[in-house]
């Protein structure tokens, strides 16, 4: 059978003949959900503000994770005008070390909405569910299958995944009109069971069984009627496009000291890491850039070294500078390599203090204080790296994503 004919029959040339399949797969998966699954803190519930933080934290990030993140997140914004109602600054804290700010960000600003016209309350109609700020197809899957039990399909990689398998779908999965034949079929998997539990089935089988490499097919509760074990094709699904080539980026910060202090700016809103705090910085395509000159022309933009005195500007010393410390960071689609430079040869002994004058939202930042604002990862090492070279306590900064609230 070649692959046009393998399409045409998953495409439904004998449509009674799949529902039936996917109905004793549906009523198979249930019941090994019910035997099998992991006692996750999100699925002792079915409200659904708390499963929409959970699905929101589990988008690309490891169930192990997000466990303490959403008991800490829930118990500080137990319901959606707590969050609605929170300083966004207070978001990102409980946030931080997590990644994919952005979803923070949308969760809080759904909550809003949710506070602004549906009276606090998660709406359970797909039109006003899915007009809320970060609820994509997936999001609103989960919520509406989950909560409300509603036969509302959830595909993410790990549903991809099993249903590929299943059907022994050779077409690239990240197509779009292959993902929304899976769609179908999980839509009418969900309707041959109860919703909540077979949402959470088809997740559950494949972060545990039907992994991405070397399946478990023989502890696999549908392992018998799957196409691609019976074909000889785990191995090789699902099949995807090939990936984008990451673009690199090198950001040269500058590590400004003053009287225990350091400075640090707020990045712009929007965009990567927007509203977090950093090392001031310029971020650079070219790898081979000469580094000290952007350093130096960063370090210009601030007037840092400059004596001001009422109307008088005294010009500082030629700078030198010393390469202190380095780290990196890889985005989903961006790799980052952070590295830091401290000027060094001013002599203001005697003299007035040195300012700064900032074209960005800044401030002296006491190393006491660190705690208190929000850096994004790749800082938190910088920081944890050049604390340690000023002798300070690594306590003072909150490691692996701890905070003063946890």
């Amino acid at each position: 059978m070649n692959a046009f004919q393998r399409r045409r029959d998953w495409e439904g040339a004998s449509s009674k003949q799949v529902e039936e399949s996917l109905a004793a797969f549906a009523h198979t998966l249930e019941a090994w959900y019910n035997q099998a699954s992991r006692d996750l803190p999100w699925r002792r519930t079915t409200d659904p503000y708390a499963i929409l933080v959970s699905e929101t934290m589990l988008q690309q990030t490891r169930v192990e994770t997000v466990i303490p993140y959403y008991h800490r997140f829930m118990e500080r914004f137990p319901t959606p005008l707590h969050l609605a109602d929170a300083a966004m600054d207070d978001v990102l804290k409980m946030w931080e070390g997590l990644g994919y700010y952005r979803r923070a960000r949308n969760l809080k600003a759904a909550m809003e909405v949710v506070r602004d016209r549906h009276g606090g309350r998660i709406p359970d109609h797909p039109e006003a569910l899915r007009a809320l700020p970060g609820i994509g197809p997936y999001t609103l899957g989960a919520v509406l299958s989950i909560a409300f039990n509603r036969p509302y399909p959830a595909v993410d990689g790990n549903v991809l995944r099993v249903m590929s398998r299943y059907r022994a779908v050779e077409e690239a999965i990240d197509l779009p009109q292959v993902k929304r034949r899976i769609e179908a079929d999980v839509a009418e998997t969900l309707k041959h069971g109860t919703p909540r539990l077979l949402t959470q089935a088809l997740m559950e089988l494949g972060a545990l069984v039907c992994v991405p490499k070397n399946p478990r097919c023989l502890e696999c509760p549908v392992s018998s009627t799957c196409a691609a074990r019976a074909r000889g094709l785990t191995a090789v699904l699902p099949k995807r496009l090939p990936k984008r080539s990451r673009r690199r980026q090198t950001v040269v910060a500058l590590w400004i000291t003053r009287e225990g202090k350091f400075w640090a700016e707020r990045r712009p809103e929007g965009g990567l890491l927007g509203g977090m705090w950093q090392l001031p910085a310029v971020e650079l395509d070219d790898p081979s850039a000469p580094l000290e000159e952007y350093a130096l022309a960063r370090l210009a933009e601030l007037r840092y070294g400059h004596a001001i005195q009422g109307d008088e500007v005294r010009e500082p010393e030629p700078v030198a500078f010393e390469r202190v410390c380095e780290a990196s960071h890889a985005f989903t689609h961006l790799d980052w390599t952070v590295v830091v430079f401290a000027p060094v040869g001013y002599d203001h002994v005697g003299g007035p203090p040195v300012e700064i004058h900032p074209i960005h939202e800044g401030a002296w930042v006491d190393f006491e204080e660190i705690s208190n604002f929000v850096w994004p990862k790749v800082y938190q090492e910088v920081l944890r790296q050049l604390i340690a070279g000023n002798d300070k306590q690594l306590s003072l900064f909150p490691l692996n994503g701890a905070s003063r609230w946890r």
